[in-house]
C-alpha cells in the first residue's frame, strides 16, 4: 500500500465525493426525537439475568436492578468499557440507557464491577431526565476515570472519578459532536493524561473543527481543529512514544492519520501524514440486522514497547466488500503507519453471511483480540452469534474462529430507534479480553460484559481432559532448555507434543510405549520465539496440558 499524503480529494475528484461523504455521514446522527417521560421502574416486571460461566468466558448482564435482576421493557446499547490499569478488577461500562422501549429518549447509563466482572452495580444514569448518548470511557495511568458524553445539540462533556472512588466531578465542557471517540495518553511521557477526541465534522459544535485536546487533566479543552482528509466513524490510539493515531472513513476509503506533535503541550496539533488503508471494502450504515445503525466503526491500535512489533499499527473494521454482505478485515503497518500490508479477512466462514460490529483491542504483551457478530450458523442469515479470534504474532496468523454466545435476533428489543447501537468496545490485558456489548439473549436489548480467556479457548478447542499423568515443567519460564516430567501409571503409548498458543505443532518430544516416571529435555531452537506454549501429554487414559513460557 502506497503512502498517500494529504491532498484535498474534492479538488481532484470534484464535488461528487463531497456529496457522497456527506450523504453517508447523514445516515447516522444523534438527536433528541422524544421528550423525557419519567418511568416508575419499580412497577416493571423482572426476570433472571442472562449470564454464562465456563472455562473460556464469563458473561454478565450489566444493566440490572439493585437485586441483580433483568428489568423487562427497558433497553441499553452502544456500550463503552474501561478497565483500571492499577486494579484490573475495577471495570466500568457506560451505555445509552432507554428506561422504556416505548420512548426513544436516552440517558447516560453506567455500571461498575469491583470483582473482575463477576457482578456489576448499576447505580443509574449520569443525570436523570437529561438527554445523553454515545458514551466513551477511559482510564489514565493513575486509575482516574473519564466518561465522555454527547448531549443535546451535539455538545460533549467529560465527567471524572478520581482517587479510586465513586464520586463524580464535572462535567467539563469538551466541545464535541456526533459520533465522538476519546482516548487518554497513559505513556508517562510529556503527553501523559492528555485527552484526545474527534467526531464527525457534519455534526460539530465548533465547525469547521472536529478534533480537540486537553492537556490539563480534562479540565479544559483546546479550540477545535480540522483533521486532514476529514475522517469519521473511527477511533484513536496512542503508541508507546505518545504519538497519536486516528482512523475512520474518508472519501470512499478508510484512512489513518498520525500526529507526533499532539503529545507536546507547547505545540499545536499538526498531522504528519494521511495513509489510505485498504480493508477490501468500506464502512456503511443501515442494513437488515441494524437498520438505523452502523455496520461497525473503524478501530486502530498499536504495538507495545518491550514486545515484538513496537512500531506496528493495526486497523480493523467490519466492511462491505464487493463480493460479500460484510466481512471483518484487518490490516497491519510495520513502519508506524506509513504503509500498510494487504488486508486479512478474520472471519473464515463461507461467502454470503453478515460479519458485523467487528471490534479490536491489543494487550500490552502484543496479543491482538478481535470479536464480531456472525450469522454463519443461521440458514436464514438473520440470527447472530458473538465470534472471537486472536493473534499472538502481530496479525500474521489467527486462531480458529470461536463462537462465544448462543444465537440471538438483533432485531428484537429495539427502542423506537431501530438499531442495536453502532459499536461494541473492548480492552485487552495480558490475560484476558474485556468486552462490553449489547445483545437480545434475554428477549430484550441489554448490555453485557464478557471476559474472554484466549488460552482457555485454545485448550477447549483441543478438548483436553483430566489425566493421571501429573506432569510438571521446570524451569518455567525458561530461556533455552526446559525439563518435562510426568508419570505413566501403566504401560501405554504416549505422545508428547509441543504446540504454540494458536495450536500449531512445534515439536514432538516423545512418541513411544512407556510406563513409570518420564523425564524429557527440550532445548528450544532459535526459531522458537519468546511466548506461551503448551506441552500435551497424550495417552490411552487421557490428555494433560502443561503451559510453559519461553523468555
Amino acid at each position: 500500500m502506497k503512502l498517500r499524503l494529504f491532498v484535498p480529494l474534492f479538488v481532484i475528484l470534484g464535488i461528487t465525493w463531497s456529496n457522497a461523504q456527506a450523504q453517508l455521514r447523514e445516515k447516522h446522527h444523534e438527536v433528541m426525537d422524544n421528550s423525557y417521560v419519567p418511568v416508575d421502574k419499580s412497577l416493571m416486571p423482572r426476570q433472571n439475568p442472562y449470564q454464562e460461566r465456563r472455562s473460556t468466558i464469563i458473561t454478565t448482564q450489566v444493566n440490572v436492578d439493585s437485586n441483580g435482576e433483568d428489568i423487562i421493557g427497558d433497553a441499553g446499547n452502544e456500550p463503552s468499557i474501561a478497565v483500571d490499569p492499577t486494579n484490573p478488577n475495577r471495570i466500568v461500562i457506560g451505555w445509552r440507557q432507554f428506561d422504556t422501549v416505548t420512548n426513544n429518549f436516552r440517558q447516560g447509563g453506567y455500571g461498575y464491577s469491583l470483582d473482575g466482572g463477576m457482578t456489576f452495580v448499576f447505580p443509574g444514569v449520569l443525570e436523570p431526565g437529561i438527554f445523553r448518548s454515545d458514551p466513551v470511557l477511559d482510564f489514565d495511568a493513575e486509575g482516574n476515570f473519564y466518561y465522555n458524553s454527547l448531549t443535546q445539540g451535539f455538545a460533549c462533556d467529560v465527567w471524572q472519578i478520581t482517587d479510586g472512588g465513586v464520586d463524580w466531578t464535572g462535567p467539563y465542557p469538551a466541545h464535541g459532536g456526533d459520533k465522538q471517540w476519546m482516548r487518554l495518553d497513559r505513556t508517562g511521557g510529556i503527553g501523559d493524561k492528555h485527552n484526545y477526541s474527534f467526531w464527525t465534522s457534519s455534526f460539530s459544535t465548533c465547525d469547521p473543527g472536529f478534533f480537540t485536546r486537553s492537556t490539563d487533566g480534562s479540565m479544559t479543552f483546546e479550540d477545535c481543529e480540522i483533521i486532514d482528509n476529514d475522517p469519521f466513524w473511527g477511533t484513536l490510539a496512542v503508541d508507546k512514544d505518545g504519538n497519536l493515531y486516528l482512523t475512520g472513513a474518508s472519501f470512499g476509503s478508510i484512512v489513518l492519520v498520525k500526529s507526533t506533535t499532539a503529545k507536546d503541550p507547547l505545540q499545536e496539533v499538526s498531522w504528519d501524514f494521511v495513509t489510505t488503508v485498504d480493508l477490501g471494502g468500506v464502512l456503511d450504515a443501515g442494513f437488515v440486522l441494524n437498520p438505523q445503525g452502523l455496520i461497525g466503526q473503524a478501530w486502530v491500535a498499536t504495538g507495545d514497547s518491550g514486545n515484538p512489533g513496537p512500531e506496528n499499527v493495526y486497523v480493523c473494521a467490519s466492511v462491505v466488500p464487493t463480493n460479500d454482505p460484510s466481512d471483518v478485515m484487518f490490516a497491519r503497518s510495520t513502519d508506524g503507519g506509513l504503509t500498510f500490508e494487504p488486508p486479512v479477512r478474520i472471519n473464515t466462514d463461507a461467502v454470503g453471511h453478515h460479519n458485523w460490529f467487528g471490534t479490536m483491542s491489543v494487550a500490552p504483551n502484543g496479543r491482538i483480540d478481535v470479536v464480531w457478530l456472525d450469522t454463519r450458523d443461521d440458514p436464514n442469515n438473520i440470527l447472530s452469534r458473538l465470534y472471537y479470534s486472536f493473534s499472538e504474532d502481530q496479525g500474521t496468523t489467527w486462531s480458529p474462529n470461536e463462537p462465544l454466545s448462543p444465537a440471538f435476533d438483533s432485531r428484537v428489543g429495539w427502542p423506537q430507534q431501530n438499531k442495536m447501537g453502532d459499536y461494541f468496545d473492548m480492552v485487552s490485558d495480558d490475560n484476558y479480553a474485556h468486552l462490553a456489548w449489547a445483545n437480545t439473549l434475554n428477549g430484550g436489548q441489554d448490555v453485557y460484559y464478557t471476559r474472554i480467556d484466549p488460552e482457555a479457548i485454545i485448550l477447549n478447542q483441543a478438548n483436553f481432559q483430566t489425566s493421571l499423568f501429573k506432569g510438571k515443567a521446570y524451569p518455567n519460564p525458561f530461556s533455552d532448555g526446559v525439563q518435562i516430567a510426568f508419570n505413566v501409571p501403566e504401560k501405554q503409548h504416549i505422545k508428547v507434543t509441543l504446540y504454540d498458543i494458536l495450536g500449531r505443532e512445534v515439536a514432538t518430544l516423545l512418541d513411544a510405549e512407556v510406563d513409570g516416571l518420564q523425564q524429557l529435555s527440550y532445548t528450544a531452537p532459535s526459531t522458537v520465539k519468546a511466548g506461551n506454549y503448551f506441552v500435551i501429554v497424550q495417552g490411552a487414559q487421557g490428555k494433560q496440558a502443561l503451559r510453559i513460557t519461553k523468555r
